[in-house]
């Protein structure tokens, strides 16, 4: 039954459309900034005046966290980051295929011979017998011993003949290929290899000029050799956060990588899972290459599973994001790592910051006298601390096999199928 208080409301206009509430539609909120800057490329200092330099034995002087913030305000620290970035910068937009060899200096043929070398003695060295073990395989020792006769005569051949120069550029030459008491690897021994080209620039072997050519053929000749090393030894990632980490053993074919693809036409960050695009350009792009690599040791197949920060980085806009935030994570990751950088080395052409700790000011061994659980001393409110850095990148954890190892082994089980899916996908 209609009222007639119904019948009056029925009879009133409909509300004018400007009394009601304005609609405001929902948008997903932007994403956090990233509150630190992109890390610009400091100038390269002047090369040192030869006829000044005391060419010593490099050792370890980062052994606090007071030594560590002395070397981050340090110029050496400044050296490190504008050397790194510029050989970045110098590959911006070029592919590998881009720069010829034939076309490079005669230093840079005479460092690919060198490393051919070293490739020589990996085959004269093979593993021991370690009956299915993904641990580091102790043939590795007899790797590096194998080195030693030769490193002063493959520096000769590149033109450095004083006998001191060649004990201090060579310290970090037979640092870059793994720890021999660890056997282990990961991305301080990686720097240690870019530390040794930074020595021939700071002798004036290796001009600017070369750069192009160190990142696109002798940085990859050298990466193609880890890759053998690891696969025959099965070095231990040195500080390995497993999945959660950008990579066990790598960083820098990352930070140059994405440098290379910055303007590409139609490459993405996205693109990395495609496996065509993998195949064709790996060995254009050091990016596609490392993560083609990454894909073929692992013992699941896709990204998602084995290396979730790939993964992430892959939903990038663009490039420039991904090298940006490649630069960030070399400055905080590796260069701002106490647990990565009490390893690194200091001598006369990467020499250490005033004050820094000496290693028999406070009874640390030296590199090359680590025990063979591979500790490692620092202190610590003036105490001694000892760090296991085989793990995780802090402290004092558990070992971690190699995942190269682990795939080997399961394909010398499975008969060389291929890698096994997460029954989710």
């Amino acid at each position: 039954m209609v009222t007639d208080e119904t019948r009056k409301s029925m009879s009133k206009s409909p509300p004018s459309l400007d009394q009601l509430p304005k609609l405001i539609p929902r948008r997903h909120p932007p994403p956090p900034s990233n509150p630190l800057p992109v890390p610009e490329t400091p100038l390269l200092p002047p090369l040192p005046d030869k006829s000044k330099l005391s060419y010593s034995h490099p050792s370890r002087r980062i052994l606090s966290p007071k030594d560590h913030t002395s070397f981050l305000q340090s110029p050496t620290y400044n050296l490190l980051v504008a050397f790194v970035f510029s050989l970045s910068e110098s590959v911006r937009n070029i592919p590998v295929s881009e720069v010829k060899v034939e076309n490079t200096s005669e230093t840079v043929k005479t460092v690919l011979r060198v490393l051919d070398e070293v490739e020589a003695v990996v085959k004269d060295n093979p593993p021991e017998d370690q009956e299915g073990s993904r641990f580091g395989n102790k043939g590795f020792r007899n790797f590096l011993d194998a080195l030693g006769p030769k490193h002063a005569t493959w520096h000769r051949g590149l033109g450095i003949t004083d006998a001191a120069a060649i004990e201090e550029t060579s310290a970090y030459f037979l640092q870059s290929f793994g720890n021999r008491t660890r056997i282990d690897y990961g991305s301080g021994h990686e720097l240690n290899f870019v530390v040794w080209l930074l020595c021939l620039y700071q002798v004036s072997l290796l001009p600017t000029s070369t750069f192009p050519s160190l990142v696109l053929h002798v940085f990859t000749r050298y990466l193609s050799l880890m890759r053998l090393i690891q696969s025959t030894y099965y070095l231990e990632p040195a500080g390995s956060h497993g999945v959660w980490g950008l990579d066990d053993y790598q960083f820098l074919p990352f930070l140059f990588g994405s440098s290379q693809l910055i303007s590409h036409p139609f490459i993405r960050p996205l693109s990395i899972h495609q496996a065509l695009v993998l195949e064709e350009y790996g060995k254009d792009y050091l990016y596609l290459g490392q993560v083609a690599f990454v894909n073929s040791v692992k013992n699941v197949d896709g990204l998602r599973w084995h290396s979730p920060m790939l993964d992430d980085i892959s939903s990038a806009k663009n490039w420039t994001k991904v090298e940006g935030g490649m630069r960030r994570m070399f400055v905080k990751e590796v260069l701002g790592k106490l647990p990565v950088m009490q390893h690194f080395l200091f001598g006369s052409l990467v020499p250490a910051a005033a004050g820094m700790s000496r290693e028999e000011d406070v009874g640390a061994p030296s590199e090359e006298q680590e025990t063979e659980g591979g500790e490692v001393v620092v202190m610590r409110d003036g105490m001694k601390h000892v760090h296991q850095n085989n793990s995780w990148g802090d402290c004092c954890g558990i070992k971690v096999p190699s995942s190269i190892g682990a795939a080997q082994e399961m394909k010398k089980r499975m008969g060389g199928e291929g890698l096994r899916r997460v029954p989710f996908d």
